[in-house]
């Protein structure tokens, strides 16, 4: 946001862009309170227009996902990043910054304004937002323990005789099956042992889909971060089988006809038991590790205010 500058016509001279960085409290979901706390800070401050950027999801009174919401007669506008669907936030959110200055140094600009999601999709644009922020790809990274882990049970079931007759007498859906569950398997022990599900503050209809929006998001973080580490643990076993083995020799020895090709149903079927491996592995880890490893910095701290709050 540095790279902001004053509304077309305005005089650059009696503009003023101070940027800062603080975090919204716990129930600034809500619009108003959004709106409300960021003009308390305008008046502190001493600003003429206010805008909030913020990775919390905005909905309306009657349930739509908002991208703003914009009340210029207190000259103050909150803008959620997750509304712009996880691809070029940083240019969407420029534009819809300046977007937002211009609209409200228009001295004739109407009452208050909502900008809702347009469309059914409008959920699927604002998880996706959500996933993405909360960097999937890293989840491998933050999970140390569970990765060294998952490694050393890769590396000793490639070489054992008993996995290899096992994953030879295997079909095809039973290798995807066993895929399957070791992913979901690794999913629930994250979640359970790093106390991730979110649970509604109230019986009220908005607190149960906020919570199912967290959850919805958490699962789809977990199962995008999980799936790029099966990958990952599957093409590392493929190369230290393709290195220490050779199928003709373990063929001898097992009685069995083995070729190169073996390896890879072997790997497919070895990937999945260091998966689950690696689920033991998180029980290694802190719950702050895990919360870590699985949010972005932003909504970790979320949380860490929610838990805090609650107790």
């Amino acid at each position: 946001m540095t790279d902001l500058v004053p509304p077309a016509g305005a005089d650059v001279q009696v503009w003023d862009i101070e940027i800062m960085s603080e975090p919204f409290t716990l129930g600034s979901e809500d619009v108003d309170v959004a709106l409300a706390r960021l003009r308390a800070h305008a008046e502190q401050k001493a600003w003429d227009l206010v805008i909030g950027v913020t990775e919390l999801p905005l909905r309306d009174v009657d349930g739509r996902y908002l991208l703003a919401a914009i009340d210029p007669r207190r000259q103050s506008a909150v803008l959620s990043l997750p509304a712009l669907g996880g691809f070029r936030v940083g240019t969407r959110a420029r534009h819809a910054v300046r977007g937002l200055v211009s609209g409200m140094a228009e001295p004739m600009m109407p009452e208050e304004q909502r900008l809702p999601l347009p469309g059914v999709s409008a959920r699927g644009r604002v998880l996706l937002g959500m996933v993405l922020a909360n960097r999937p790809w890293l989840l491998a990274a933050g999970l140390k323990s569970a990765l060294v882990a998952a490694l050393a049970t890769g590396a000793v079931a490639t070489i054992e005789p008993t996995v290899w007759l096992l994953a030879a007498s295997l079909s095809g859906w039973r290798l995807a099956v066993a895929t399957i569950v070791s992913i979901a398997i690794v999913i629930t022990w994250i979640v359970i042992d790093g106390e991730l599900w979110d649970r509604p503050e109230d019986d009220s209809a908005q607190a149960r889909e906020r919570s199912r929006l967290y959850n919805t998001s958490t699962l789809l973080t977990l199962t995008v971060g999980v799936v790029i580490c099966y990958l990952g643990l599957y093409v590392v076993n493929l190369a230290w089988a393709l290195f220490v083995l050779d199928p003709t020799v373990m063929g001898d020895s097992l009685g069995a006809s083995f070729g190169y090709g073996d390896l890879f149903v072997l790997t497919w079927f070895v990937a999945s038991v260091a998966t689950i491996g690696g689920a033991l592995g998180t029980g290694l880890e802190s719950d702050d590790a895990i919360r870590a490893a699985a949010y972005s910095k932003r909504e970790e701290d979320r949380r860490a205010r929610m838990a805090g709050d609650l107790t």
